[in-house]
């Protein structure tokens, strides 16, 4: 992929981290889990938990997004662009904050691939979460379906790549 390509790539893939750190920020910054226990229609022990691990999946999905922006955003500032380690923070990117969404550590949603590229959500919750929790799932979704889109060719394109540039295991 020509180096252009990369450049504009990356700063794609930046706004839209942006984005989604702003939004998960915000959210948790203002929202704690007792806020969340009155928001929900049931106040149990098993609802906690589940708010306790959703969250704990935010926070993670927090950290590798605003990794993956400081990365990318020293890939752009350099005087010179470096194509292969634009490369490999935009693999990155993929394998960590994207994967991080689609596949959250204590599994509280989960992408059901036949509502993918319809008008309907495809996020589907393990339990009903509060409102509030639920809009800004669903918001960072449209961002990171998006985000996914833009990056799988590419992402196709460098691991083929990657695989070619290994020397090839001979048996003996």
């Amino acid at each position: 992929m020509p180096a252009e390509q990369i450049k504009d790539l990356c700063k794609l893939t930046r706004d839209r981290l942006k984005v989604v750190n702003e939004r998960l920020e915000g959210f948790l910054n203002g929202y704690h889990i007792p806020k969340l226990l009155e928001e929900s229609d049931v106040r149990d022990e098993e609802t906690e938990t589940y708010l306790k691990e959703y969250v704990s999946d935010l926070r993670h999905l927090l950290v590798a997004c605003e990794i993956g922006y400081e990365k990318l955003s020293l890939v752009l500032r350099r005087a010179k662009f470096n194509s292969a380690f634009a490369e490999k923070v935009l693999h990155e990117v993929v394998h960590v904050c994207i994967y991080n969404f689609y596949y959250p550590r204590n599994e509280v949603y989960e992408e059901d691939g036949r509502y993918c590229y319809t008008a309907q959500d495809a996020i589907r919750f393990r339990q009903q979460p509060p409102e509030s929790l639920r809009k800004l799932t669903l918001s960072l979704s449209k961002v990171f379906e998006e985000l996914r889109d833009e990056l799988e060719y590419y992402e196709t394109d460098y691991e083929t790549r990657m695989r070619m540039q290994q020397p090839s295991l001979v048996m003996r």
